[in-house]
């Protein structure tokens, strides 16, 4: 009786081990996300909506805010506490490549039948890479155009379907429709002490032939002086110092603003708010035929390089690239994808707005990519502050943020 108890008891413990290891196998890879999305953005959602597959890889989210992703995410990645994928801003991009902190994709991107670097729009895919190789995939995009008061056009004898082109025509019209009496100026824009100040300048100085290692070139320093005299003419408030750009576009909604230069964030805000007739051109160039450039926004995705399932946390991120043609559909954001067309809103101004900006983005480019971009960025917002407020000349503020820069890039 007893040897038969024993073998029973034996019979029951093995059942009990392979049991307990078929659980362990069928037990999800748990891959780890931050980001900054809110429930109304794509982060969440995405991960709600892979989860519901059921492929063996569950992905857990953590919102991270704006001003602590660098700090909080270095720290974790020094203590080995990071998660397996992040979602940082695309000028910070290469500050973590350069590091070893993220993984090299480039081979998995290459053998991906999901992620193809052709469908992406070229300044997107720049801002992820670092020393050739490939640290991330663009999670989404932005840039930056010409809003324009087509009704103020009209009142002050200017062709409403003929925007400035040119700096130069951005100036006299601006002068044109400047209006004292009525509390109206000419145009809006972030000269902020801050990345927005950046983010907003060096396109201007990208389209004369100057680039954040040439700051202080000839057509940089006329970028500036145009800024200059649109501040000390009074055709921009002098508020555009410390004006945010949301504050600059609630400046033109509110129709004391001819024009603004500022994104397509702004569109659904726009369309509620803005009592007028008004459209969206490309940023005008210095001069006829000038080479472009604009702006380029949003974030990047990438996985830590101390993850340990690097294969399942890169399906996650094939998952995500495979719903791009949901970002602006789903969560209003543009897809940094020039092979997905934005469908029709039903709304004609917002929709002759996505158009303008889907083509502004063909000439988009990063800030930087450097791992010392936010110094570089510092140099030029200070030298943007130094000209505009008057203690330098234009080509002095350059000049002195060129010296800095210089120091940054050793």
């Amino acid at each position: 009786m007893a040897i038969r108890k024993l073998a029973v008891l034996a019979a029951l413990t093995l059942a009990g081990v392979a049991a307990l290891s078929l659980a362990a196998r069928a037990e999800d890879v748990k891959i780890t996300v931050w980001s900054l999305d809110r429930d109304i953005q794509p982060a969440p959602n995405l991960i709600a909506d892979f989860n519901k597959l059921k492929t063996g890889i569950t992905v857990e989210y953590r919102q991270i805010q704006f001003d602590d992703v660098v700090s909080e995410a270095m720290r974790a990645y020094s203590t080995g506490q990071a998660p397996d994928i992040i979602a940082v801003d695309n000028p910070e991009h290469a500050l973590f490549a350069s590091r070893g902190a993220f993984l090299d994709l480039t081979d998995m991107i290459a053998k991906s039948d999901v992620i193809k670097p052709d469908n992406y729009y070229p300044g997107p895919l720049a801002s992820t890479k670092w020393d050739g190789k490939n640290f991330g995939v663009p999670k989404a995009t932005n840039t930056i155009a010409l809003y324009y008061n087509k009704d103020m056009f009209k009142e002050k004898g200017l062709d409403p379907d003929k925007p400035p082109q040119t700096w130069d025509e951005l100036v006299a019209d601006a002068r044109k429709l400047t209006d004292p009496s009525k509390n109206v100026y000419g145009i809006a824009f972030s000269a902020k002490a801050n990345e927005e100040g950046t983010f907003q300048f060096l396109p201007w100085a990208q389209m004369a032939g100057g680039s954040y290692d040439h700051i202080n070139s000839d057509g940089a320093v006329k970028a500036l002086d145009t800024w200059k005299t649109i501040i000390d003419e009074g055709l921009a408030s002098r508020d555009t110092l410390t004006r945010s750009q949301w504050d600059s576009t609630g400046t033109f909604n509110s129709g004391n603003a001819a024009m603004v230069i500022s994104g397509p964030w702004e569109l659904d805000r726009m369309s509620e708010e803005a009592k007028f007739d008004w459209g969206v051109a490309l940023m005008p160039v210095p001069e006829d035929g000038a080479e472009r450039s604009s702006a380029m926004g949003d974030f990047n995705w990438a996985i830590f390089s101390t993850t340990k399932h690097p294969e399942e946390a890169f399906k996650v991120l094939e998952y995500f690239a495979s719903q791009d043609d949901r970002m602006f559909k789903d969560f209003g954001q543009l897809p940094a994808r020039s092979d997905i067309k934005i469908p029709p809103t039903g709304n004609a101004k917002k929709d002759a707005a996505l158009k303008v900006f889907e083509e502004q983005l063909q000439y988009a480019r990063p800030r930087g990519p450097h791992p010392q971009w936010p110094k570089i960025s510092k140099a030029i917002q200070d030298a943007i502050q130094a000209a505009l407020t008057g203690q330098m000349s234009a080509k002095e503020a350059l000049d002195q943020a060129q010296q800095k820069i210089d120091a940054v890039l050793g």
